[in-house]
């Protein structure tokens, strides 16, 4: 059975679980879009965010992809019940399914030990706590970015304790978090994560900054580590592990994001669509105008392909694969739609489509900022071409010798410096010398191709058209140029036209 045909019928299990998280989230979380309780950055207060989970533990819809016996769902079932739950851009943080936590609940749940779990996972699961991921490093410090070899943040073993210091930035929802997840670099090279409590007095946070995304509470804080002690319990798995767990999580939280963020396109499209049925404008409603129904049916063909894509990935990572390849594949193809759809939505929706009167704006904002964050899409390219390039190169080549009827592999002369010798550049323009479909005999280097009919005596010929030429003499086109100068041109005739 294909993937595609698994996809078309996902288990009962899943479906369950997604259609009650669509009615929760369209009954309940929509509601509280219009609460005013937000920080400076339009963040939602903690406050907030835990009153609504109350309302989702009620619903029996708090944390839906981890069932009752701490298992999780299947990432293909985990991408049905996502997308619904980010029909709102209030909705993962309802149910529990937001970032960085859902990628961090993940990670604890594969690599922490028993201890480990009873103290820093069950919090996340039962949604009493929030978390962070300290990674990236601030690019004034020429810190660890989109490439994590550059890591700064130094970790050094003192007795029974570790000891970090250094600096972070785009921290997401550090501001009151209670669960932290470290990366740092040992002595030897190897990176170490370390779990912490929070808040600590030896993290500070020195900035809040405000961004174009605002769905985060916390939002994305820059911290300076001075001297913290972590006990030597508390580092997760072994040292010099860290950079392998981090792909424990990496390509995971990098697909559950193209979930989340689908659906809340999918909820954008269909304000945009609403809006152009009730929109009247040149005497008909705006769906009926042509331009309008395109940009609405191109969002249906950019929403099925994000839901293929996902898809796929989920299906290579059920196999127990890390699906480094593929999530950078699907990163960088749903991110790109969803900014298509997006775009799209406010466009259909014109001035009130960069107005805060619906999630619109906001989705476009949030979108944006999903193309740079878990990897930009260049970064992924460029690494998805690197491979590309390695495997390409480790394939056995042909012989350099063309034969005649062969198909000359022209990528064995792409080099700057080599040219195409004469005999192959000839078959590379005009075939084998064998029969084509339509019956004739193209030329090859045996058969030199017929010089081109000469229209005029010696000359560089150019067409340009003349306007009064023209119209003297009808079907004048072409005049002769010798020698730098013009030169009286020739009517059908053979009168002079000069």
């Amino acid at each position: 059975m294909s993937r595609i045909e698994l996809s078309l019928n996902p288990s009962s299990r899943a479906l369950e679980i997604a259609e009650r998280v669509e009615a929760f989230v369209r009954d309940v979380v929509v509601p509280y879009e219009r609460d005013p309780r937000r920080d400076h950055h339009g963040a939602p207060l903690d406050e907030l965010v835990y009153e609504m989970r109350e309302h989702a533990c009620a619903a029996g819809v708090l944390t839906p992809h981890i069932l009752a016996d701490g298992s999780h769902l299947t990432q293909r079932e985990t991408a049905l019940v996502l997308i619904k739950s980010g029909l709102s851009p209030l909705g993962p943080l309802a149910c529990n399914t937001m970032a960085p936590d859902e990628g961090n609940m993940y990670l604890l749940g594969h690599k922490a030990t028993e201890e480990q779990k009873d103290h820093f996972l069950k919090p996340l699961v039962e949604g009493r706590a929030r978390s962070a991921f300290f990674m990236t490093e601030p690019s004034d410090d020429n810190g660890a970015g989109s490439d994590p070899s550059m890591m700064l943040t130094s970790c050094r073993q003192d007795g029974n304790h570790w000891v970090i210091n250094g600096r972070k930035t785009f921290i997401t929802g550090a501001d009151g978090a209670s669960v932290g997840i470290v990366m740092a670099k040992a002595e030897d090279g190897g990176a170490c994560m370390f779990l912490v409590d929070l808040p600590d007095p030896a993290i500070r946070i020195d900035d809040v900054p405000n961004t174009i995304d605002s769905s985060m509470p916390g939002s994305h804080a820059t911290v300076t580590i001075d001297n913290l002690r972590v006990p030597a319990s508390q580092m997760l798995g072994e040292p010099g592990d860290g950079f392998k767990y981090a792909q424990v999580r990496l390509s995971p939280a990098r697909l559950s994001h193209c979930m989340r963020w689908l659906g809340c396109c999918i909820r954008a499209h269909e304000i945009a669509s609403d809006y152009a049925c009730r929109r009247m404008a040149f005497g008909k409603a705006l769906i009926e105008h042509e331009g309008v129904g395109f940009m609405l049916a191109e969002n249906l063909i950019d929403i099925k392909q994000a839901e293929l894509m996902i898809d796929w990935c989920a299906g290579v990572l059920d196999t127990g694969s890390l699906g480094t390849t593929e999530s950078s594949m699907a990163k960088v193809a749903v991110s790109e739609a969803l900014m298509r759809i997006a775009d799209r939505c406010v466009q259909v929706m014109g001035g009130t489509g960069v107005t805060d009167k619906t999630i619109v704006e906001q989705v476009f904002r949030e979108v944006r900022a999903f193309r740079i964050y878990d990897g930009p899409t260049e970064v992924h390219k460029w690494s998805l071409a690197k491979a590309h390039c390695r495997a390409a190169c480790a394939r056995p080549r042909r012989s350099a010798g063309p034969a005649r009827g062969r198909r000359v592999e022209l990528h064995r002369y792409l080099s700057p410096h080599r040219a195409l010798p004469p005999a192959d550049a000839q078959r590379a323009r005009h075939g084998s010398g064998r029969r084509g479909r339509g019956g004739g005999r193209r030329c090859d280097a045996r058969q030199p191709r017929p010089a081109r009919r000469q229209l005029h005596r010696p000359g560089r010929l150019c067409q340009r058209p003349d306007p009064e030429r023209d119209r003297l003499v009808p079907g004048a086109r072409w005049r002769r140029f010798q020698d730098g100068c013009g030169s009286p041109a020739q009517g059908r005739d053979g009168r002079s036209l000069g």
